[in-house]
Parts: C-alpha cells; structure tokens; sequence
C-alpha cells in the first residue's frame, strides 16, 4: 500500500512538472488507486439470519465459529455495523445497490407489497456489480439471491454479474435440500434431492463447491474478481446432515423441539441443528479462505462478512444469545433486527485485530467496492459513503453518514426508524415514537422521549426528510 501512494505521489508531480515545462502526461486516477495497479479482489461472504451474537469475535461461547473468528483476528471488527433492513429482500437491495430504506427500488419482501405483487430490482437499478464490471472485474454470485421474484429483469445476470448458481426467490431458499437451483436463467435440476424427505445433496454444500470453482478459475484470469456468496444458512427451515450436529450432541443442552408440519420442515430439534448449521457455514468460510492461499490470491483479496438482518431462531430465547445484548430480532427495528456482525480482512493493509465503533451499513459497500476499484458510484442517489479510509487506517479522514434510516411495513408496520449519532429514534404506527441514546442505552430499555424532546423533534423532522413516496410500499396498515 505505501507503495503504491507514494507511486501515486510520484505520479501526480510528474503531471505538475509536465504544466510547467510544457510536457502533457495523460494519467487516469480512480478514487484512491491508480488504475493499473492490482486492484483488490473483493470476496463479499454473507449469512442468512444470523445474529449479532451468533460468532465467536462477537461473544459466542456455544457455536463454534473458528474460521470466521480467523477474520477477526485477522482484520477488523466493526462493531457498529447496519443492515439494509430487518428481512432479506431489501436487505439485499441496499446492500447491492447502496441506498437506504427511504429512497430503495425494493423496501420489503415480496407478499408485503401494496399489489401483494414482489418488486423487484429493476433495469435502472445500478448494482455493485455492474459498477465493478464497468471497472473490469469478472463477477459472480452463490447462493441466494431473492431480488427477481416476479420479474427476469432482477435476475443477477441482468444486474451485472457474469456468473450466478444459486436460489432465484425466497420460497426456494426456504428448503436446503431444493431439487432446482438456478444456473444462470435457467433451473438446473439435482438429482436425488427431495425437500420432504430432506434427502440429497445439501445445497450448502453445493454453493461452496461452486464459490471455489470461481475462485480456481479467477486465478487464471487477468481479471481482479468479485464474488457474493449468499448462504442460506441459518434461516429456516432448520435442517443440517448429521455429522455437523455431532459436535454438539450429549453437552446436556436444554432441547428446543421444532414444530412440524407446515412450509419449514424442521428437525426435530433446534438448539443442535441451529449450531451445526452455523458451524457447518464457517467451515465453508475456512475452505473458502484456504483456496485464496491455495491459488496464490490471498494476499490482493478483501474478505468482508456479515449477516443480512437479526435472527430469528432466537430472539427472545436466550441460550446462545443470538442477538448479543442487543433488544429484539428480525422484524424489528431495535438493535437486535438490525445491527449484525460486520468483520473485514485485507491483508498487509487493515490492522490485524483491529476494531472499529465508525457507524456503517450495507448501503456503505458500493461505494467501498467502487473506490477499492478505482471507480466512481454512477448514481447519484447513492447514499452510503466509502469506508475505504477506515479500512486503511486512517479513520481520522473517514467522512461518516448523516444519518442512517429503515422501514418495515409487514404486520408489524409500519417502523421506522433514523440514527443520527448516538441518538435513534423508533416511529410505530400511529405515530408513536421512541427515543434512545445507544451510549448509555444501547440495550434500549429506556424511551427517553419525553425527557429529550428538543432531540426528539430533530429526528421526527430527519425521518420525515429521510423518505421518499414508493407507491409498491405505502406506509400504511397491514394485513395477511
């Protein structure tokens, strides 16, 4: 890296010495690398449901996590890091095409719509992936994807990725053991996998097979690479093979029988299927990281990993405390629906063990993956910022958010919320709000509304300041 500035430095005075003698140097600069240089691979891992609480770095004491503590220790922490939104679908719109909940194309997931028709990504839509192929980056997705439920227009081969095997909606998600994933546009049928007998090949398994064919063939491609993998894992249904429950059998764990029957054909019991589930991804994630090294890639490679909302497996319940001390899960807006673990490795740039409070969020990754790239965001209603300079060390010069905002309009709604330094603000129906001060409540178990009206009254006008209209998600009442 300090090569590189000081490439960079050299660079920038040869064009002043050429004004001045009257030499012309034509140079063409990205935000903070010289194109040219060997830009990073960006490997972007996330999880499906996982919990503040659910990895080791992050306090977990039941659940092994070994290779995603390796991030840790390795790179850095941000403990103050955002998802998108609270459920899956607009999660992974904000994080793809870095906008908040108030401005979004997709603001909640696809039966919640005014129409009860999904919204989906849309041919205007610019994702992170077209970004990094504009930049000249080869581009692949595994695993779920869950932003063209109704339309082909929002599958990912149609939002600038050159490679996708994965689950198209959400439904298939739902089944680990789903006889027809998609490959590219088309379904690609497993033979054997039947999702009521729960026999076959687990698809888990299948998407890390398929992230380490893109890696091997990255490494023989002139082309820097970016690659989402999108586990399922560990949203429901809760089911894993037998040899990743093994570890945790006879720790004389308090059992959690699943109900049966239904659309989630759980197993029997959750507390050891749940950990099995997570550890099984984390071993994923170590043969994921072992591949970088194998092929020679480790070293120009970022590794970001985060979940894409709170859990809910375990949001009340409190044997792994899935959401740390945190209040609430999924389908809140609490901390505990919305805060997730958030770790980030490069090595020889980021400070191995490393942690950082700078408040963050899934908006924030586009324009971090264009500046990495050497590019700038092409639309202008971007609204996360880079956190390249965090990345870097320089946090002094990290230019942080305004704010931060989310909805939810399903039953519970409609929420919405605002963050605006350590103060955030919770709206409900019927314009009730909330008030807390996440320094010395982060917990938020005391509404301070009446006691900081002044404050109050600020955020109120920011969440009213903060939307724009979106006839698909009108925020008002619903219904089943």
């Amino acid at each position: 890296m300090f090569l590189n500035e000081c490439f960079g430095r050299l660079l920038i005075a040869l064009v002043l010495m050429g004004r001045l003698v009257g030499v012309t140097f034509v140079l063409v600069f990205g935000c903070s690398y010289v194109l040219g240089t060997n830009r990073p691979n960006i490997v972007f891992i996330m999880a499906d449901d996982l919990g503040y609480g659910d990895v080791g770095f992050n306090g977990q004491t039941h659940i092994k996590t070994p290779h995603i503590d390796r991030l840790a220790v390795e790179g850095m922490v941000f403990s103050d890091h955002y998802a998108g939104s609270t459920v899956c679908m607009p999660s992974r719109c904000s994080l793809l095409t870095g906008k908040h909940m108030g401005v979004a194309t997709v603001r909640g997931n696809p039966r919640w719509t005014a129409t009860g028709k999904p919204i989906d990504l849309a041919p205007s839509d610019v994702t992170v992936a077209e970004e990094l192929k504009k930049a000249g980056y080869r581009t692949g997705i595994v695993g779920k994807w869950g932003l063209a439920e109704g339309s082909d227009e929002g599958l990912p081969t149609r939002q600038g990725f050159d490679f996708f095997y994965g689950y198209r909606t959400h439904r298939e998600a739902h089944h680990y053991y789903w006889s027809e994933p998609w490959r590219g546009e088309t379904k690609e049928p497993v033979d054997g996998n039947d999702v009521q007998t729960k026999s076959g090949k687990y698809l888990q398994d299948l998407f890390t097979a398929e992230a380490l064919g893109f890696v091997r063939e990255s490494a023989n491609d002139a082309r820097p690479f970016f690659l989402y993998v999108a586990y399922a894992a560990p949203h429901y249904e809760l089911t894993v093979p037998e040899d990743s429950k093994a570890p945790y059998k006879d720790l004389g764990w308090p059992k959690r029988p699943m109900k049966q029957g239904g659309h989630y054909l759980h197993d029997e019991e959750g507390n050891v299927t749940y950990a099995g589930m997570v550890s099984r991804m984390d071993s994923d994630i170590g043969r994921l990281l072992d591949c970088l090294v194998e092929m020679g890639l480790d070293e120009n490679t970022i590794v970001m990993f985060t979940s894409d909302n709170g859990p809910e497996y375990e949001k009340r319940d409190a044997f792994f405390d899935s959401n740390g001390i945190y209040r609430g899960g999924k389908r809140e807006l609490y901390e505990g629906g919305i805060r997730v673990p958030m770790v980030v490795r490069w090595p020889g740039v980021i400070e191995a063990g490393s942690t950082t409070s700078i408040v963050s969020a899934f908006e924030d990754f586009l324009p971090t993956a264009c500046e990495l790239a050497g590019v700038s965001p092409s639309d202008p209603e971007v609204t996360g910022v880079s956190l390249v300079p965090t990345l870097r060390g320089n946090e002094a010069d990290q230019v942080e958010s305004a704010f931060r905002y989310w909805e939810f309009n399903e039953r519970e709604g409609p929420l919405q919320a605002i963050r605006m330094g350590d103060w955030k603000a919770v709206r409900f129906v019927g314009n009730r709000t909330e008030l807390y001060n996440l320094e010395d409540d982060p917990s938020e178990t005391m509404d301070v509304a009446r006691k900081y009206p002044e404050v109050l009254e600020k955020l109120e006008k920011a969440i009213n300041l903060a939307r724009t209209e979106h006839a698909g998600f009108p925020l008002v009442k619903r219904s089943e």
